[in-house]
């Protein structure tokens, strides 16, 4: 079964990455001592190389407005600069990027600062579709928590080097919203139905499980990262096989133990292939009652924690996501979000965040309360175009085309 695998550990073509092979939240209060923008994302110098680093650690760095605006401002000077051979992103403290922060998100909304949260995610966008056609080697070290847009802003790179101490997960359904930021379409090109499975239930993948499924390119142990980039940071090089070599001689070439979720990739493909959120359900409860199978109970209760108008409405995503390019995802993507903040189907989001990071009694009080209550119309209503007085993503197609 696992050979399926095996064969996505050795060495990811650097410019293809993970999609040759075929999008969290924090909870933890605004960093006050980072209110300067220049403070949440700093700058480290190389001889031929710049480094950005996420810089909000009490809340795992976490994305504010701020944040992605300097990353992108900072990522296109990079390109320009002809000194620059490669740049590099990591995060500060326990996390690589826990991903947006919803509570400042939620904040605005109910203060009625909808253009602000539409900044947010147009900018965070444009930066995901950045780093998938940047013209100079991109690394991005994937130490602690790497969630929801934090994946996003990575995945898409030529080079994710995952490590001991990571933890992936797309856990947007329990809150009222959907994997987003790319997450549609990197998903949606694991191998089988895998991505059906972290998106619905929100699970957490590890570092070996990511290099396994071709999310990240390299894996090193936490202990390892000085020395990785110290060797980093003397290199005077704009190739990205140098790089490269670089990153695979501090690296390990790992596989997933027994008890990873991978093995049940069987399982997986049975019970997430079915075309509702129903029937993955029934499928999943069928498996259980015949196999008295403990992760699938599990990954049923995971599932009913979720808002049910996200359920669909992620699912729906994913299944488009396969036959989408990057770009049409991203756009697509941009409608889901600013339905979802508009409150006009559903206040889940914002529902979701209180009762599981503010108020944190982790009981949200879904609209509507159960999977047969949402209609067609509120999951296509995420779907339709945004009409003629709100504009849609616009994304340098014509000058910029990604690897992927």
């Amino acid at each position: 079964m696992m050979q399926r695998f095996k064969g996505l550990i050795k060495l990811k073509q650097a410019r293809n990455g993970l999609l040759s092979y075929q999008r969290n939240f924090s909870a933890l209060p605004y960093d006050a001592q980072y209110d300067d923008p220049q403070d949440q994302v700093l700058v480290e110098g190389r001889a031929k190389s710049r480094a950005a680093i996420l810089n909000r650690p009490a809340s795992r760095n976490a994305l504010t407005i701020p944040m992605v605006a300097r990353l992108k401002r900072l990522y296109e000077s990079w390109e320009e600069n002809h000194d620059i051979g490669f740049v590099l992103m990591k995060g500060s403290g326990k996390a690589f990027c826990s991903g947006s922060d919803v509570v400042s998100l939620c904040e605005l909304l109910n203060e009625g600062k909808m253009e602000e949260c539409k900044t947010y995610f147009q900018t965070l966008y444009k930066f995901v579709y950045l780093q998938a056609t940047y013209l100079k080697p991109n690394v991005a070290i994937l130490d602690g928590f790497t969630m929801g847009p934090g994946a996003g802003i990575a995945v898409p790179g030529m080079f994710r080097v995952a490590t001991n101490k990571t933890v992936f997960a797309h856990p947007e359904a329990q809150i009222g919203f959907h994997p987003d930021a790319g997450a549609s379409f990197y998903l949606s090109r694991l191998p089988g139905y895998l991505g059906e499975y972290l998106a619905l239930t929100g699970d957490k993948l590890n570092g070996v499980e990511m290099i396994a499924c071709g999310l990240a390119s390299h894996y090193a142990l936490h202990e390892r990262l000085d020395l990785i980039e110290e060797r980093l940071g003397k290199l005077i090089t704009d190739e990205a096989t140098v790089i490269e070599t670089s990153l695979a001689q501090y690296g390990d070439l790992v596989y997933p133990d027994k008890t990873s979720v991978l093995y049940k990739i069987e399982t997986i493909d049975k019970c997430f292939s079915h075309d509702t959120v129903e029937e993955i359900v029934d499928a999943l409860e069928n498996e259980a009652a015949n196999s008295y199978n403990e992760w699938c109970r599990n990954a049923i209760g995971k599932i009913k924690e979720a808002s049910p108008l996200s359920l669909k409405v992620t699912l729906h995503s994913i299944r488009e996501g396969r036959f989408q390019s990057l770009d049409q995802c991203l756009a697509r993507e941009y409608r889901m979000s600013l339905t979802g903040m508009s409150k006009r189907v559903s206040n889940d989001f914002c529902e979701g965040v209180r009762a599981r990071l503010v108020d944190k009694d982790f009981a949200p009080k879904w609209e509507p309360p159960s999977l047969e209550e949402v209609s067609k119309d509120m999951v296509d209503s995420y779907f339709s175009p945004l009409g003629e007085l709100e504009p849609e993503l616009e994304l340098p197609t014509a000058l910029r085309e990604p690897y992927i």
